[in-house]
């Protein structure tokens, strides 16, 4: 019995032992749980600091280029009122010059072409006596036009002019030598035939050579100055008539006289 109670008291001080040792450990536990969790809040506050500073920092550069970008603008407008200021100043300062340059050219143009009516009604005066099959007067596009027939001033596939279309060539240099400021381009023209001679490879060789011998004759024979006249040829390229006919083959076979008036003046007046 004895030994009964002394084993109950001993049993007894080890479960009191075992208690004591339990309350401790929980209450560790619940420390570093604690611990953990002002640990976890600390970091998410510190995250939140962090992104909150990152903001603010974007904010201040976003602020700072706001400022430049105003700057900047208002320089540009500044710029542009001061362009628009200088230009209406300049427009009101001009607007008279510009009127007078707007009448002088209106003037200009008009005794141009004045000058070539003029031009136009001399020639046909003077070359009246012709045939309208042998040759023609006209304005076309402000130039003055004589177009001569080839049976006026050469026979078929020759490119030497006939003592006829020679008295007519004579007649318009008179007129021309005595009219200031206008060129003159001499244009040979055939129909589509073929041509293949000893002296003529087609038609823009026998275009060409007849340009050139009313060229000479103008200028060579008759005085007139050779830097205001200029040959080319355009073979059968510039028909002015159907070559399905004879009649029109026989329009198409020509050569222009056109006369142009000199635009140095007028160029000068719209560049200057």
């Amino acid at each position: 019995m004895k030994k009964s109670i002394q084993f109950l008291g001993f049993l007894a001080l080890i479960l009191s032992l075992s208690l004591n040792s339990c309350g401790p450990s929980k209450k560790l536990v619940l420390s570093q749980a604690r611990v953990d969790k002002l640990q976890k809040d600390n970091a998410e506050k510190q995250s939140q600091l962090d992104n909150t500073q990152n903001q603010l920092a974007d904010c201040n550069v976003q602020v700072k280029n706001l400022k430049n970008e105003t700057s900047s603008l208002q320089d540009e407008n500044a710029s542009v009122l001061n362009d628009l200021r200088t230009l209406s100043k300049e427009s009101k300062m001009t607007i008279a010059d510009q009127a007078k340059r707007l009448k002088d050219l209106q003037n200009m143009i008009q005794n141009q072409k004045n000058v070539m009516d003029n031009l136009k009604n001399s020639i046909a005066d003077a070359l009246m006596k012709y045939k309208s099959d042998e040759l023609s007067v006209y304005i076309k596009d402000g130039n003055v036009y004589v177009s001569l027939a080839e049976k006026l001033l050469f026979k078929s596939g020759s490119d030497l002019v006939d003592p006829k279309g020679k008295e007519a060539l004579k007649t318009l240099a008179q007129v021309l030598s005595s009219t200031k400021d206008i060129t003159v381009l001499i244009e040979g023209h055939t129909d589509n035939v073929p041509i293949k001679t000893a002296k003529f490879k087609d038609n823009w060789d026998l275009s060409t050579a007849r340009a050139i011998s009313i060229v000479r004759i103008l200028t060579k024979d008759n005085g007139f100055d050779p830097n205001r006249i200029t040959a080319s040829g355009r073979g059968e390229f510039f028909p002015v008539q159907s070559n399905e006919t004879t009649e029109g083959r026989a329009g198409n076979r020509r050569t222009e006289v056109i006369l142009s008036p000199d635009m140095n003046e007028l160029y000068k007046l719209l560049y200057q």
